[in-house]
């Protein structure tokens, strides 16, 4: 096993964590500039929505065909190309001179992030020939992302406070010239793949997969200001369906799937994957609900906003650090079950939240919610991991990780049509709602967890079976 110089593999790793650092902190830091967008755009709760979604949606609809192309092209080739677009497209949005510009240059930003994340790993995977280092890399890499995710709010609303709304993506150049620097002078050369090179890309399962998710994306978010009975809508759900069906079809026929979908078979995996939608569902959804909550309604500036997130923000970084080190000892089973409950739990004492209600008895709810959300996030990776193949692992971590974001595009989707009136009251109700669905999908997925985790002595027989 060839190695490579230290120095070379620490620089690989800075590159790779800056570039899951960025994908992350633009999912969370757009958060706390709500308002301000609103009141620059004069635009509605939609357009909000389709500023996150439209990231949301393209990173989730092309994360699996990123990875295969990396395999064709070479990995760090591929990590680069995604850094520069994913740099340009965040110049774009902070120059955008209206909502359709930002939402444009936002799809651009997801393209760019789902060249980045699945090809960041397989540079740590040749930067790290050894399995003890590439683990504690992997480690180092996933810790960076967690952390960026987590601070986003806080950071997001010190720069909209003090440097306005353009600056939460401005920021993204200066650690996209870096990462860039970084990964050409460090990053091993791509070697030729033989096997990836003579790969096909699955383009029509990437193209129905990518019409199922836009058209139900659509659906959702339309439903708030034309009715869930105008045509519009009825005909976006229908072709959310249709394409759907084909997508399946066309996966099940495929010599090469984009998504395997016997991976389903094994219900380790196929559990995984629900859950993981279910924690972003309800994350990504009620955080989108809190924003807009302390900044309409409450009037809090951006900046108060972030620090209203901050324990949260804490919780999560503390106990993704020590479920990982835990994971280990504990079976996954019981750290499931914990996690929903305990997520779920947190929500629920949120449901009396009030425009009268003062901040601090938010506080120990939102730290319950956090910490079930933070246990539950390493806990799906290592049973992810446990149920599949070492061969299948790449394709089986992107399908968790587009299952999240899937859930949490669909969180802010619904979420957002349940608030999407402003007026004081009928907000609260609406809050209340998304409330409610995010326990009863936490509830949901604890029942799942019940039936069909299985103990860990089943879930590496499962591994074994033929897939």
């Amino acid at each position: 096993m060839s190695s490579v110089p230290l120095a070379r593999s620490r620089g690989t790793l800075f590159a790779a964590a800056l570039g899951f650092v960025v994908v992350l902190l633009d999912v969370s830091v757009v958060n706390v500039a709500l308002d301000a967008l609103r009141q620059g755009f004069g635009t509605d709760i939609t357009g909000l929505q389709w500023v996150l979604n439209a990231y949301t949606l393209v990173f989730a609809a092309l994360l699996l065909s990123a990875g295969g192309l990396g395999d064709r092209m070479g990995a760090r080739r591929v990590f680069m190309l995604g850094f520069a677009l994913f740099t340009l497209a965040s110049a774009g949005c902070g120059l955008a001179p209206s909502l359709t510009a930002l939402i444009f240059a936002r799809i651009a930003q997801g393209m760019g992030a789902a060249m980045l994340v699945p090809n960041s790993l397989s540079m740590l995977r040749q930067a790290f020939p050894d399995p003890a280092q590439r683990s504690r890399a992997v480690g180092w890499w996933g810790a960076a992302g967690g952390i960026a995710l987590a601070a986003g709010p806080v950071l997001g609303g010190m720069l909209v406070s003090h440097a306005g709304w353009r600056s939460i993506f401005l920021i993204n150049l200066p650690i996209g010239l870096l990462g860039l620097y970084l990964c050409s002078r460090h990053a091993e050369p791509d070697r030729r793949n033989r096997v990836g090179s003579q790969r096909g890309l699955d383009l029509p399962g990437q193209a129905a997969g990518c019409v199922t998710l836009a058209a139900l994306t659509y659906a959702l978010s339309a439903a708030g200001g034309l009715g869930w009975a105008h045509p519009r809508v009825h005909g976006s759900l229908l072709l959310s369906l249709a394409s759907a069906a084909a997508f399946i079809a066309i996966e099940s026929r495929s010599a090469a799937p984009m998504l395997p979908l016997t991976l389903f078979r094994l219900p380790s995996f196929a559990l995984a994957s629900v859950c993981g939608a279910i924690i972003n569902f309800a994350y990504y959804g009620l955080i989108f609900v809190f924003s807009l909550f302390f900044q309409l309604e409450q009037h809090l500036s951006p900046q108060q906003t972030g620090l209203a997130f901050l324990p949260m923000t804490v919780v999560l970084m503390a106990v993704n650090i020590l479920v990982g080190r835990l994971s280990g000892r504990l079976r996954a089973r019981a750290l499931m079950l914990f996690g929903m409950s305990w997520a779920a739990l947190g929500y629920a004492l949120l449901w009396p939240v009030s425009l009268e209600g003062g901040y601090g008895w938010l506080i120990a709810p939102m730290l319950i919610a956090s910490s079930g959300i933070a246990t539950m996030v390493p806990t799906l990776t290592n049973l992810t991991m446990s149920a599949v193949l070492p061969a299948q692992a790449g394709i089986a971590s992107g399908v968790l990780n587009t299952a999240r974001q899937v859930g949490g595009m669909l969180g802010v989707a619904v979420c957002g049509f349940l608030v999407r009136d402003t007026e004081p009251v009928v907000f609260m109700q609406g809050m209340h709602r998304a409330i409610g669905t995010a326990v009863i999908l936490l509830l949901a997925g604890f029942a799942l967890c019940c039936i069909g985790m299985p103990s860990h002595d089943r879930a590496v027989d499962e591994r074994r079976q033929p897939s």
